[in-house]
């Protein structure tokens, strides 16, 4: 059954996880990309917040918040390292306001699971750009 309190409480928490992980100190990412391999280096960071994203598309895990000055709405990544759980292809199809540069922040549908993945350094590659 819908209990809107509920609902309300978990944006909330999201939404404070997304401050509190984008507040807290790390290596800068706007560090140069490697032009070897291809990659990025980027923060990442989990957000659990339900609802439409900024390209009106349901949040669902395959979807990530980034910069869209540094990745446009569209554009598909993979997370080449570190290989784990994480690791695989998303779509950047939200932004956020405590996204900014070289960030990116991934949708987990458990909260538990984006507190637990915290703020780390990972490489993407980009797959495809959006058509301008």
């Amino acid at each position: 059954m819908f209990d809107p309190t509920r609902t309300f409480a978990t944006a909330a928490f999201g939404l404070l996880l997304t401050a509190a992980l984008a507040a807290a100190p790390m290596d800068s990412p706007e560090a140069p990309s490697s032009p070897s391999d291809g990659t990025m280096r980027v923060v990442a960071t989990a957000y659990c917040q339900q609802g439409a994203t900024k390209s009106g598309v349901t949040a669902q895990p395959g979807i990530v918040a980034a910069d869209p000055r540094v990745l446009p709405l569209g554009t598909v990544l993979r997370i080449v390292a570190p290989v784990n759980q994480y690791g695989g292809i998303y779509t950047v199809m939200d932004t956020g306001a405590a996204v900014k540069g070289r960030t990116v922040d991934i949708f987990m549908p458990s909260c538990a699971h984006a507190v637990r993945f915290g703020r780390r350094t990972l490489r993407v590659r980009v797959i495809q750009r959006p058509n301008p």
